[in-house]
């Protein structure tokens, strides 16, 4: 492929970009299908529907930007339900149940201002999940060497040019200063950064070994947060009273050979 990519839509039109793609879109649905409540958002890349596992009632993808489908291909679904700002989403606080962030925030101008937003919208104990790449993988360390040699005036960059990659550790100090507890997180795509497809299915067995021997390594990452609330404890609906404990009268033997019962001495 020859060119720079210009944008995310473009890119996982791509061999490498299919197989990425793939990958998340089976952690999304292994994750999201046991997630209840009323109210979700996915924020961007409706070429993906990460929510479609989901069994909540209400669904909503949101896009930052009107994004056109190409000239003589079909539009991906989901398409977007609405149109707006990630750092003003029009939803009041405490009211989703789950929110989906597919490579939102390295897209974003101001990844801080939309993981606030996201804080601000989601209910106590709500969820977010989000997956991005990873700086600190062979796909990222190709990235930055072919920004080098564009200083130089020749390469192509690998991945999209877009927006900012956002180290794991960094995200995760991020959602802590947010009050957001991180239950999961998980790395994929071990496979080097090749654009073509005979040679992504040749190194196939490298997904395999780095789950095991280098996990932290994988080309994109993928977490889970659940919202704490100091203070707050959510309870469970008690759909039975409880029932009361019968006293029952109990016998204590003493040295003397008497008996205690219902507070009553009673003569052997």
């Amino acid at each position: 492929m020859s060119g720079d990519i210009i944008s995310l839509h473009d890119w996982f039109e791509t061999p490498p970009g299919r197989y990425l793609l793939a990958w998340e879109r089976a952690q999304f649905d292994r994750t999201v299908v046991d997630i209840f409540g009323y109210h979700a958002l996915q924020l961007g890349l409706p070429e993906l529907d990460a929510l479609q596992a989901n069994r909540m009632p209400h669904r909503w993808v949101a896009a930052s930007g009107a994004t056109p489908a190409p000239e003589g291909a079909a539009p991906a679904p989901p398409r977007a339900a609405l149109v707006t700002d990630f750092a003003a989403l029009p939803f009041a606080e405490n009211s989703l149940d789950l929110m989906v962030l597919p490579h939102a925030l390295e897209l974003n101008a101001d990844p801080h201002a939309t993981l606030r937003e996201v804080a601000r919208v989601l209910v106590p104990e709500g969820r977010v999940v989000i997956c991005g790449l990873n700086p600190a993988s062979l796909w990222g360390l190709r990235q930055r060497r072919a920004h080098l040699y564009q200083r130089l005036g020749f390469g192509t960059p690998f991945l999209p040019t877009a927006g900012e990659f956002i180290g794991y550790w960094r995200l995760r100090d991020w959602l802590r200063l947010l009050n957001f507890e991180v239950e999961t997180g998980n790395f994929g795509c071990y496979r080097p950064a090749v654009r073509s497809e005979k040679w992504l299915g040749r190194f196939k067995w490298m997904d395999w070994s780095g789950d095991h021997w280098w996990p932290i390594f994988g080309a994109v990452y993928f977490l889970v947060a659940v919202k704490r609330v100091h203070g707050m404890r959510l309870l469970s609906p008690a759909w039975k009273a409880p029932r009361g404990v019968a006293s029952a009268p109990v016998s204590i033997a003493n040295h003397a050979g008497k008996t205690r019962a219902d507070g009553q001495n009673i003569q052997s």
